[in-house]
């Protein structure tokens, strides 16, 4: 006879809202929901009455001088308070609802919280609460937890009084047997009534964030102002790669430059000996610097990409490449882009090139550049030994980033064994052509062809 081992049994996961307690309802008192939700209306009590207070006591001023701002102030102290408080019974936070002001100091704080919807929101929520809702949390309270505590406190009460008490102002009890059985009833009361208690709780949680939590529309505005932000930062990061290979190359490298030359004469000048041989050296390593210097100008922003565009850019970087990189995929009537997009479509490009030469040991690869249905397409492929793996390394995750900042996407496709394709797409639009008879001389074009 075979027996069967009983089957385990997977514990249920630990309800994460108020509301998933409540579903299960025979294992509620199990759980903190219950007292977590009297935290919040007893809490909600004492707020209650300070914000009434408060709201008297700012009435009593003129509304028109003094009053409305500092009710706009009171309504937003008391919109952080409650978000913050609804932590107890919903764990899902309620973000701030409001927009930085775009100039420092309190009159552009107050303008554009007066422009707010969430601002009249959260002083209508204040309203409500000073008036409706916290006397609404009392009841509850006074109900659920002060109607079961008095009947069970019945004996208390009649050992106090020695002869007779009256429960809840309208039970009399004159013996222990009707005192006890008081508290029997509120015992069993308590929990019954903690159902109810918890519920409210959620309900006046789930009212607190429909005022005070920012709707979708202001979400998507907050989405929008965030994406104009990364556009505007991505724009000043290259101005600031521009001006610093401006400034080394007419700088820096004019100096080297200027320092080579002198020690080329006077290496010549010298005559032969120790010094001939150490100026020898120094011009040496004044050329190899100069150089570096070059190499670091190019990658910081290469002339040809400022002057021919991306098409004649990316063939440099193909021509620069130690792997045989064939290059018939750019488009050679590929569009002037935003300085932006075309840098970071030179510097994924270039920077999937050089792990081409790195870490793929490809034979060949190949580059394609487009632009087609308002979108960057730059495409590396090489047919290398493949497992690519961004979470390896900090490289392709920072190709990503700076591609996230435009708003584009990076897809790596690199099974083991190859090939690797690295696909960069960038949305953009392409800049407006110079017109010749506005005097300034249109963008040169550039020409290049496929190296096999």
């Amino acid at each position: 006879m075979q027996s069967r081992s009983p089957r385990p049994r997977t514990p249920r996961p630990a309800a994460r809202t108020v509301w998933q307690a409540l579903a299960r309802p025979a294992g509620l008192l199990r759980t903190a929901w219950p007292w977590r939700a009297v935290a919040h209306l007893a809490g909600g009590v004492a707020s209650g009455a300070v914000t009434l207070l408060l709201l008297l006591v700012l009435c009593g001023f003129s509304l028109l001088l003094v009053g409305l701002p500092l009710l706009l102030l009171a309504g937003v102290a008391v919109g952080a308070a409650e978000r913050w408080r609804l932590r107890l019974v919903d764990p899902d936070p309620a973000p701030d609802p409001h927009r930085l002001p775009e100039a420092p100091g309190l009159g552009a704080w107050l303008r554009l919280r007066a422009r707010e919807q969430a601002t009249w929101r959260e002083l209508a929520y204040a309203l409500l609460h000073a008036t409706v809702l916290w006397p609404l949390d009392l009841t509850v309270l006074a109900v659920g937890l002060g109607l079961p505590a008095a009947l069970m406190s019945a004996p208390l009460q009649l050992a106090a009084d020695g002869h007779e008490a009256k429960v809840v102002k309208a039970y009399l009890v004159t013996s222990y047997p009707q005192a006890c059985a008081a508290a029997l009833l509120g015992l069993l009361l308590l929990p019954l009534l903690l159902y109810p208690l918890t519920g409210y709780a959620g309900a006046r949680a789930a009212l607190a964030r429909a005022l005070l939590a920012p709707r979708e529309a202001e979400l998507r505005q907050r989405i929008g102002e965030v994406t104009a932000s990364r556009a505007r930062l991505a724009a000043a990061f290259e101005a600031e790669r521009r001006r610093i290979e401006r400034d080394l190359h007419d700088g820096a490298q004019q100096r080297l430059v200027a320092l080579t030359m002198t020690l080329g004469l006077a290496r010549y000048d010298a005559p032969p000996g120790p010094l001939a041989d150490q100026l020898a050296k120094a011009h040496d390593e004044a050329g190899r610097v100069l150089t570096e210097l070059r190499e670091l100008i190019h990658g910081i922003h290469p002339q040809v990409l400022a002057d021919y565009g991306l098409g004649a850019a990316l063939a440099d970087a193909a021509d620069r490449t130690a792997t045989p990189v064939d290059s018939a995929g750019l488009d050679p009537e590929l569009p002037r882009l935003p300085a932006a997009v075309e840098s970071a479509g030179h510097f994924v490009a270039r920077e999937a090139l050089a792990n081409v030469d790195r870490h793929s040991g490809a034979a060949r690869a190949r580059i394609t550049a487009r632009y087609a249905d308002g979108t960057l397409l730059v495409a590396v492929e090489d047919d290398g030994h493949g497992g690519a793996d961004s979470a390896r390394g900090s490289g392709l995750t920072g190709l990503a980033d700076r591609l996230a900042v435009l708003d584009g996407t990076l897809t790596i496709t690199s099974p083991p064994g190859g090939p690797t394709l690295l696909r960069a797409e960038i949305p953009c639009s392409p800049l407006p052509p110079t017109d010749p008879a506005s005097g300034s001389s249109s963008p040169r074009t550039a020409s290049f062809s496929a190296r096999d």
